[in-house]
Protein backbone atom coordinates (compact mmCIF):
# COMPACT_ATOMS: atom_id res chain seq x y z
CA UNK A 1 0.00 0.00 0.00
CA UNK A 2 1.41 3.41 -0.92
CA UNK A 3 1.72 6.23 1.59
CA UNK A 4 -1.28 8.60 1.75
CA UNK A 5 -1.07 11.65 -0.47
CA UNK A 6 -1.20 15.07 1.14
CA UNK A 7 -4.31 17.12 0.55
CA UNK A 8 -3.17 20.72 0.13
CA UNK A 9 -6.25 22.58 1.30
CA UNK A 10 -4.20 24.13 4.09
CA UNK A 11 -0.55 24.92 3.50
CA UNK A 12 2.48 24.49 5.72
CA UNK A 13 4.48 27.66 6.43
CA UNK A 14 7.51 28.21 4.21
CA UNK A 15 10.70 26.40 5.26
CA UNK A 16 14.09 27.04 3.64
CA UNK A 17 15.66 23.76 4.76
CA UNK A 18 16.18 21.25 1.96
CA UNK A 19 16.32 17.62 3.12
CA UNK A 20 18.95 15.30 1.73
CA UNK A 21 17.75 12.68 -0.73
CA UNK A 22 16.80 9.48 1.05
CA UNK A 23 18.62 6.42 -0.27
CA UNK A 24 17.64 3.88 2.40
CA UNK A 25 15.29 0.90 2.14
CA UNK A 26 11.64 1.57 1.16
CA UNK A 27 9.14 2.02 3.96
CA UNK A 28 7.37 -1.19 2.94
CA UNK A 29 10.58 -3.17 3.41
CA UNK A 30 11.19 -1.56 6.79
CA UNK A 31 7.69 -2.41 7.88
CA UNK A 32 8.15 -6.05 6.87
CA UNK A 33 11.50 -6.28 8.66
CA UNK A 34 10.06 -4.62 11.75
CA UNK A 35 7.25 -7.18 11.79
CA UNK A 36 9.78 -10.00 11.61
CA UNK A 37 12.51 -8.80 13.95
CA UNK A 38 11.02 -6.34 16.45
CA UNK A 39 8.68 -7.12 19.30
CA UNK A 40 5.03 -6.82 18.20
CA UNK A 41 4.27 -4.68 21.25
CA UNK A 42 5.86 -1.78 19.34
CA UNK A 43 2.71 -0.37 17.80
CA UNK A 44 2.23 2.19 15.01
CA UNK A 45 0.49 5.53 15.47
CA UNK A 46 -1.00 5.52 11.95
CA UNK A 47 -2.79 2.89 9.90
CA UNK A 48 -0.03 3.18 7.31
CA UNK A 49 3.20 3.58 9.32
CA UNK A 50 5.10 6.81 8.72
CA UNK A 51 8.81 6.53 7.92
CA UNK A 52 10.56 9.69 9.17
CA UNK A 53 14.13 10.10 7.89
CA UNK A 54 15.11 13.72 8.59
CA UNK A 55 14.21 16.59 10.86
CA UNK A 56 14.97 20.29 11.09
CA UNK A 57 13.67 22.33 14.02
CA UNK A 58 9.84 21.97 14.11
CA UNK A 59 9.61 19.98 10.85
CA UNK A 60 10.30 16.39 9.78
CA UNK A 61 10.47 14.71 6.37
CA UNK A 62 9.42 11.22 5.39
CA UNK A 63 11.17 8.82 3.00
CA UNK A 64 9.30 10.34 0.03
CA UNK A 65 10.50 13.87 0.86
CA UNK A 66 7.17 15.09 2.24
CA UNK A 67 7.39 17.68 5.01
CA UNK A 68 5.30 17.67 8.20
CA UNK A 69 4.88 20.00 11.14
CA UNK A 70 5.81 17.91 14.16
CA UNK A 71 3.02 18.74 16.56
CA UNK A 72 3.98 15.87 18.86
CA UNK A 73 7.79 16.25 19.09
CA UNK A 74 8.34 12.64 20.02
CA UNK A 75 6.02 12.91 23.05
CA UNK A 76 7.39 16.30 24.19
CA UNK A 77 10.93 14.99 23.77
CA UNK A 78 12.43 17.20 21.06
CA UNK A 79 12.26 20.40 23.04
CA UNK A 80 14.40 22.90 21.11
CA UNK A 81 13.91 21.40 17.64
CA UNK A 82 15.11 18.53 15.50
CA UNK A 83 18.83 18.75 14.67
CA UNK A 84 19.12 22.09 16.47
CA UNK A 85 22.50 23.54 15.39
CA UNK A 86 23.74 24.15 18.92
CA UNK A 87 22.84 20.64 20.08
CA UNK A 88 24.20 19.03 16.91
CA UNK A 89 27.51 20.86 17.18
CA UNK A 90 27.95 19.91 20.84
CA UNK A 91 27.12 16.27 20.11
CA UNK A 92 29.58 16.07 17.23
CA UNK A 93 32.35 17.53 19.33
CA UNK A 94 31.73 15.15 22.23
CA UNK A 95 31.38 12.01 20.11
CA UNK A 96 34.77 12.77 18.58
CA UNK A 97 36.42 12.89 22.00
CA UNK A 98 34.74 10.45 24.40
CA UNK A 99 31.42 8.60 24.30
CA UNK A 100 31.35 6.64 27.54
CA UNK A 101 32.62 7.10 31.07
CA UNK A 102 30.95 5.51 34.14
CA UNK A 103 30.38 7.48 37.31
CA UNK A 104 33.45 6.06 39.04
CA UNK A 105 35.43 8.71 37.09
CA UNK A 106 35.15 12.48 37.00
CA UNK A 107 33.87 14.18 33.87
CA UNK A 108 33.10 17.90 33.46
CA UNK A 109 29.80 17.44 31.59
CA UNK A 110 28.19 15.44 34.36
CA UNK A 111 29.14 17.90 37.09
CA UNK A 112 28.31 20.97 35.00
CA UNK A 113 24.85 19.64 34.16
CA UNK A 114 24.13 18.90 37.82
CA UNK A 115 25.14 22.47 38.68
CA UNK A 116 22.95 23.91 35.92
CA UNK A 117 19.95 21.89 37.09
CA UNK A 118 20.48 23.04 40.68
CA UNK A 119 20.49 26.67 39.49
CA UNK A 120 17.33 26.04 37.49
CA UNK A 121 15.43 24.97 40.59
CA UNK A 122 13.63 27.67 42.60
CA UNK A 123 15.83 29.58 45.05
CA UNK A 124 15.62 28.08 48.51
CA UNK A 125 14.05 24.85 47.30
CA UNK A 126 17.06 22.77 48.38
CA UNK A 127 16.77 20.73 45.17
CA UNK A 128 20.48 20.62 44.46
CA UNK A 129 21.70 17.04 44.03
CA UNK A 130 21.19 14.99 40.86
CA UNK A 131 21.39 11.31 40.05
CA UNK A 132 21.55 10.74 36.29
CA UNK A 133 19.89 7.78 34.58
CA UNK A 134 18.79 6.97 31.03
CA UNK A 135 15.03 7.56 30.94
CA UNK A 136 12.01 8.93 32.74
CA UNK A 137 11.01 5.45 33.90
CA UNK A 138 14.42 4.99 35.51
CA UNK A 139 14.21 8.44 37.09
CA UNK A 140 10.84 7.62 38.66
CA UNK A 141 12.09 4.24 39.81
CA UNK A 142 15.05 6.02 41.46
CA UNK A 143 12.75 8.59 43.09
CA UNK A 144 10.69 5.89 44.81
CA UNK A 145 13.86 4.06 45.87
CA UNK A 146 15.14 7.31 47.39
CA UNK A 147 11.85 8.02 49.15
CA UNK A 148 11.59 4.54 50.60
CA UNK A 149 15.22 4.54 51.72
CA UNK A 150 14.94 7.99 53.29
CA UNK A 151 11.63 7.47 55.11
CA UNK A 152 12.17 3.77 55.87
CA UNK A 153 8.59 3.23 54.70
CA UNK A 154 7.14 1.37 51.73
CA UNK A 155 3.70 2.73 50.85
CA UNK A 156 3.52 4.96 47.76
CA UNK A 157 0.54 6.85 46.36
CA UNK A 158 0.17 7.70 42.68
CA UNK A 159 -2.85 8.98 40.77
CA UNK A 160 -5.33 7.17 38.60
CA UNK A 161 -4.87 7.97 34.91
CA UNK A 162 -1.14 8.53 35.50
CA UNK A 163 1.79 7.27 33.47
CA UNK A 164 5.28 7.01 35.02
CA UNK A 165 7.29 4.72 32.75
CA UNK A 166 7.68 1.18 31.43
CA UNK A 167 9.83 -0.48 34.10
CA UNK A 168 8.19 -2.80 36.62
CA UNK A 169 7.79 -0.28 39.46
CA UNK A 170 6.84 2.67 37.21
CA UNK A 171 4.22 0.44 35.53
CA UNK A 172 2.78 -0.26 38.98
CA UNK A 173 2.63 3.50 39.58
CA UNK A 174 0.93 3.89 36.20
CA UNK A 175 -2.86 3.64 36.25
CA UNK A 176 -3.91 3.68 32.60
CA UNK A 177 -5.40 0.22 31.97
CA UNK A 178 -3.59 -0.61 28.72
CA UNK A 179 -0.24 0.36 30.21
CA UNK A 180 -0.50 -1.91 33.24
CA UNK A 181 0.63 -5.52 33.24
CA UNK A 182 -0.11 -8.21 35.85
CA UNK A 183 3.63 -8.84 36.21
CA UNK A 184 4.09 -5.20 37.17
CA UNK A 185 1.71 -5.21 40.12
CA UNK A 186 4.13 -4.23 42.86
CA UNK A 187 3.02 -4.28 46.47
CA UNK A 188 2.59 -1.11 48.52
CA UNK A 189 1.47 1.05 45.57
CA UNK A 190 -1.93 2.73 45.89
CA UNK A 191 -3.89 5.08 43.63
CA UNK A 192 -5.89 8.15 44.55
CA UNK A 193 -8.64 9.64 42.33
CA UNK A 194 -7.41 11.73 39.41
CA UNK A 195 -7.92 15.54 39.44
CA UNK A 196 -9.80 15.50 36.12
CA UNK A 197 -12.30 18.35 36.14
CA UNK A 198 -13.83 17.52 32.74
CA UNK A 199 -14.54 13.96 33.90
CA UNK A 200 -14.61 14.42 37.67
CA UNK A 201 -14.44 11.00 39.35
CA UNK A 202 -16.98 12.29 41.87
CA UNK A 203 -19.31 13.83 39.30
CA UNK A 204 -18.93 17.29 40.85
CA UNK A 205 -18.39 20.65 39.09
CA UNK A 206 -15.41 22.86 39.90
CA UNK A 207 -15.13 24.97 42.06
CA UNK A 208 -18.20 24.00 44.09
CA UNK A 209 -16.63 20.53 44.45
CA UNK A 210 -14.49 21.99 47.27
CA UNK A 211 -11.49 20.12 45.84
CA UNK A 212 -12.75 16.70 46.80
CA UNK A 213 -10.15 15.07 44.52
CA UNK A 214 -7.33 16.67 46.54
CA UNK A 215 -8.91 15.76 49.86
CA UNK A 216 -9.36 12.19 48.62
CA UNK A 217 -5.60 11.66 48.99
CA UNK A 218 -6.01 11.80 52.77
CA UNK A 219 -8.84 9.27 52.50
CA UNK A 220 -6.61 6.94 50.44
CA UNK A 221 -3.86 7.19 53.04
CA UNK A 222 -6.22 6.42 55.90
CA UNK A 223 -8.25 3.64 54.29
CA UNK A 224 -5.83 1.86 51.94
CA UNK A 225 -2.27 2.34 53.18
CA UNK A 226 -0.63 1.56 56.48
CA UNK A 227 -0.99 5.23 57.35
CA UNK A 228 2.76 5.76 57.06
CA UNK A 229 3.60 6.60 53.48
CA UNK A 230 6.96 6.97 51.78
CA UNK A 231 5.90 9.17 48.86
CA UNK A 232 3.25 10.70 46.68
CA UNK A 233 4.18 10.93 42.99
CA UNK A 234 2.32 12.84 40.29
CA UNK A 235 2.82 14.62 37.00
CA UNK A 236 1.87 18.29 37.35
CA UNK A 237 -0.24 17.68 34.24
CA UNK A 238 -0.94 14.12 33.16
CA UNK A 239 0.72 13.63 29.78
CA UNK A 240 -0.23 10.29 28.28
CA UNK A 241 -3.34 10.50 30.44
CA UNK A 242 -4.61 13.25 28.14
CA UNK A 243 -3.03 16.51 29.40
CA UNK A 244 -5.19 16.48 32.50
CA UNK A 245 -4.48 19.78 34.25
CA UNK A 246 -5.56 19.92 37.92
CA UNK A 247 -6.97 23.12 39.45
CA UNK A 248 -4.23 25.48 40.65
CA UNK A 249 -4.87 24.77 44.35
CA UNK A 250 -4.72 20.99 43.98
CA UNK A 251 -1.05 20.30 44.71
CA UNK A 252 -0.86 22.67 47.67
CA UNK A 253 -3.61 20.69 49.41
CA UNK A 254 -2.11 17.32 48.49
CA UNK A 255 1.50 18.18 49.38
CA UNK A 256 0.42 19.45 52.80
CA UNK A 257 -1.51 16.22 53.37
CA UNK A 258 1.35 13.97 52.31
CA UNK A 259 3.88 15.78 54.47
CA UNK A 260 1.53 15.69 57.45
CA UNK A 261 1.68 11.88 57.12
CA UNK A 262 5.48 11.84 56.91
CA UNK A 263 5.75 11.23 53.15
CA UNK A 264 7.86 12.88 50.47
CA UNK A 265 6.42 14.64 47.42
CA UNK A 266 7.73 13.68 43.98
CA UNK A 267 7.07 15.78 40.86
CA UNK A 268 7.31 13.82 37.61
CA UNK A 269 8.44 16.56 35.21
CA UNK A 270 9.22 14.24 32.30
CA UNK A 271 6.65 15.94 30.05
CA UNK A 272 5.80 19.17 31.87
CA UNK A 273 9.31 20.38 32.69
CA UNK A 274 12.07 22.21 30.81
CA UNK A 275 10.10 25.37 29.85
CA UNK A 276 7.22 23.59 28.08
CA UNK A 277 4.47 25.21 30.15
CA UNK A 278 5.73 28.70 29.28
CA UNK A 279 4.64 30.40 32.48
CA UNK A 280 7.16 28.36 34.48
CA UNK A 281 10.26 26.32 33.76
CA UNK A 282 8.91 23.44 35.87
CA UNK A 283 5.36 22.22 36.24
CA UNK A 284 5.51 22.31 40.03
CA UNK A 285 6.40 26.03 39.83
CA UNK A 286 3.27 26.57 37.74
CA UNK A 287 1.30 25.17 40.69
CA UNK A 288 3.23 27.10 43.35
CA UNK A 289 4.59 24.11 45.26
CA UNK A 290 8.04 22.67 45.95
CA UNK A 291 8.55 18.90 45.86
CA UNK A 292 11.20 16.94 47.71
CA UNK A 293 12.25 15.06 44.56
CA UNK A 294 11.98 16.02 40.90
CA UNK A 295 12.28 13.59 38.00
CA UNK A 296 13.29 14.80 34.53
CA UNK A 297 13.79 13.21 31.11
CA UNK A 298 12.67 13.58 27.46
CA UNK A 299 13.12 17.29 26.65
CA UNK A 300 16.10 17.79 28.94
CA UNK A 301 18.50 16.43 26.27
CA UNK A 302 16.36 17.06 23.17
CA UNK A 303 15.94 13.36 22.47
CA UNK A 304 19.23 11.94 23.69
CA UNK A 305 18.70 9.21 26.32
CA UNK A 306 19.00 10.99 29.66
CA UNK A 307 16.97 11.15 32.84
CA UNK A 308 17.63 12.82 36.16
CA UNK A 309 16.39 12.50 39.72
CA UNK A 310 17.01 15.74 41.64
CA UNK A 311 16.54 15.77 45.41
CA UNK A 312 17.28 17.70 48.54
CA UNK A 313 20.72 16.78 50.02
CA UNK A 314 19.32 14.96 53.06
CA UNK A 315 17.11 12.84 50.79
CA UNK A 316 19.88 12.20 48.28
CA UNK A 317 22.24 11.16 51.07
CA UNK A 318 19.96 8.25 51.95
CA UNK A 319 21.18 6.34 48.92
CA UNK A 320 24.74 6.44 50.21
CA UNK A 321 23.66 3.92 52.86
CA UNK A 322 23.68 1.34 50.07
CA UNK A 323 25.83 0.63 47.04
CA UNK A 324 24.23 1.96 43.86
CA UNK A 325 25.56 2.39 40.35
CA UNK A 326 24.36 3.28 36.83
CA UNK A 327 26.63 2.30 33.94
CA UNK A 328 25.36 4.81 31.38
CA UNK A 329 23.59 7.45 33.48
CA UNK A 330 25.03 10.90 32.79
CA UNK A 331 27.32 9.68 30.00
CA UNK A 332 29.40 12.39 28.26
CA UNK A 333 27.33 12.42 25.05
CA UNK A 334 23.86 12.73 26.62
CA UNK A 335 25.02 15.32 29.14
CA UNK A 336 26.60 17.34 26.31
CA UNK A 337 23.22 17.29 24.55
CA UNK A 338 21.46 18.41 27.74
CA UNK A 339 23.86 21.30 28.32
CA UNK A 340 23.39 22.49 24.74
CA UNK A 341 19.62 22.10 25.04
CA UNK A 342 19.41 24.21 28.17
CA UNK A 343 21.60 26.86 26.54
CA UNK A 344 19.39 26.89 23.46
CA UNK A 345 16.26 27.34 25.58
CA UNK A 346 17.88 30.41 27.13
CA UNK A 347 19.54 31.83 23.99
CA UNK A 348 16.52 31.30 21.73
CA UNK A 349 13.98 32.60 24.26
CA UNK A 350 12.01 29.37 24.06
CA UNK A 351 10.23 29.61 27.40
CA UNK A 352 8.77 32.94 26.35
CA UNK A 353 7.92 31.45 22.97
CA UNK A 354 6.09 28.58 24.65
CA UNK A 355 4.12 31.08 26.70
CA UNK A 356 3.27 33.50 23.88
CA UNK A 357 2.87 31.18 20.90
CA UNK A 358 1.29 28.50 23.08
CA UNK A 359 -1.21 31.06 24.36
CA UNK A 360 -2.06 32.01 20.78
CA UNK A 361 -2.52 28.35 19.83
CA UNK A 362 -4.73 27.66 22.82
CA UNK A 363 -6.85 30.66 21.87
CA UNK A 364 -7.25 29.34 18.33
CA UNK A 365 -8.24 25.91 19.67
CA UNK A 366 -10.82 27.45 22.00
CA UNK A 367 -12.29 29.21 18.96
CA UNK A 368 -12.54 25.83 17.25
CA UNK A 369 -14.34 24.48 20.31
CA UNK A 370 -17.03 27.11 19.80
CA UNK A 371 -17.58 25.93 16.21
CA UNK A 372 -17.08 22.18 16.49
CA UNK A 373 -19.18 20.12 18.85
CA UNK A 374 -16.59 17.39 18.55
CA UNK A 375 -14.32 19.36 20.92
CA UNK A 376 -15.41 18.81 24.49
CA UNK A 377 -12.44 20.36 26.27
CA UNK A 378 -9.23 22.27 25.57
CA UNK A 379 -6.73 22.27 28.42
CA UNK A 380 -3.09 22.61 29.34
CA UNK A 381 -0.58 25.45 29.29
CA UNK A 382 2.16 26.73 27.01
CA UNK A 383 2.95 24.11 24.40
CA UNK A 384 1.42 21.21 26.31
CA UNK A 385 -2.21 21.12 25.17
CA UNK A 386 -4.91 18.46 25.15
CA UNK A 387 -7.97 18.59 22.91
CA UNK A 388 -10.58 16.09 24.04
CA UNK A 389 -12.94 14.88 21.33
CA UNK A 390 -16.46 13.80 22.22
CA UNK A 391 -19.71 13.09 20.43
CA UNK A 392 -22.01 16.14 20.35
CA UNK A 393 -21.14 17.49 23.82
CA UNK A 394 -22.43 14.34 25.46
CA UNK A 395 -18.88 13.64 26.67
CA UNK A 396 -19.07 10.21 25.12
CA UNK A 397 -15.47 9.63 24.03
CA UNK A 398 -15.05 9.97 20.25
CA UNK A 399 -12.48 7.19 19.82
CA UNK A 400 -13.01 6.41 16.15
CA UNK A 401 -13.21 10.09 15.25
CA UNK A 402 -9.98 10.88 17.11
CA UNK A 403 -8.15 8.22 15.10
CA UNK A 404 -9.60 9.64 11.88
CA UNK A 405 -8.53 13.18 12.75
CA UNK A 406 -4.96 11.92 13.24
CA UNK A 407 -5.02 10.36 9.76
CA UNK A 408 -6.61 13.40 8.10
CA UNK A 409 -4.09 15.72 9.76
CA UNK A 410 -1.21 13.58 8.61
CA UNK A 411 -2.48 13.78 5.01
CA UNK A 412 -2.28 17.57 5.31
CA UNK A 413 1.22 17.64 6.79
CA UNK A 414 0.48 17.73 10.53
CA UNK A 415 1.60 15.12 13.05
CA UNK A 416 -0.21 14.92 16.39
CA UNK A 417 -0.44 12.39 19.20
CA UNK A 418 -3.37 10.91 21.04
CA UNK A 419 -3.93 9.63 24.54
CA UNK A 420 -6.21 9.95 27.51
CA UNK A 421 -8.18 7.49 29.57
CA UNK A 422 -10.21 6.52 26.49
CA UNK A 423 -7.75 7.37 23.70
CA UNK A 424 -9.86 10.34 22.58
CA UNK A 425 -7.54 13.25 23.40
CA UNK A 426 -5.41 14.92 20.74
CA UNK A 427 -2.04 15.63 22.34
CA UNK A 428 -0.45 18.82 21.00
CA UNK A 429 3.19 19.09 22.06
CA UNK A 430 5.30 20.68 19.30
CA UNK A 431 8.96 21.64 19.71
CA UNK A 432 9.32 24.87 21.68
CA UNK A 433 10.66 26.66 18.58
CA UNK A 434 7.30 26.42 16.80
CA UNK A 435 6.12 29.72 15.30
CA UNK A 436 2.85 31.60 15.34
CA UNK A 437 2.40 30.76 11.67
CA UNK A 438 2.91 27.08 12.47
CA UNK A 439 0.22 27.28 15.15
CA UNK A 440 -2.18 28.96 12.74
CA UNK A 441 -1.54 26.13 10.27
CA UNK A 442 -2.14 23.59 13.04
CA UNK A 443 -5.44 25.19 14.03
CA UNK A 444 -6.59 25.61 10.41
CA UNK A 445 -5.70 22.01 9.70
CA UNK A 446 -7.70 20.77 12.69
CA UNK A 447 -10.59 23.01 11.65
CA UNK A 448 -10.69 21.32 8.26
CA UNK A 449 -10.26 17.81 9.68
CA UNK A 450 -13.05 18.25 12.22
CA UNK A 451 -15.36 19.60 9.54
CA UNK A 452 -14.74 16.42 7.53
CA UNK A 453 -16.04 14.25 10.36
CA UNK A 454 -19.54 15.14 9.24
CA UNK A 455 -18.90 13.76 5.76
Amino acid sequence: MSAPQRVDRVSLPVCQHQPRPYDGPPAADLRAARREFLNPALFHLYAEPLCVVEGHMQYVWDDAGRRYLDGYSGIATVSVGHAHPKVTERLRGQVGRLTHLPTVYLHPNRVELAEVLARRMPAGSGLTQSYFVNSGGEANDMAILLARTHTRRQDVIALRNAYHGALALPMALTSIPNWRYPAAQVANVFHAPEPYCYRCPFGLPYPSCEMRCAKAVAHTIKTETSGEIAAFIAEPMQGIGGVVAPPLEYFKIVYDTVRAHGGLCVADEVQTGVARLGEAFWGFEYYGVTPDIVTIAKGIANGSPLGACVARPEVAASLAQRLHFNTFGGNPVSTAAALATLEAIEDDGLQANAREVGGHLRGRLLELQERHQWIGDVRGAGLLIGVELVRDRTREPALVETARVLELARERGLLLGKGGMYGNVLRVKPPLCVSRDDCDFLADCLDECLAMLRE
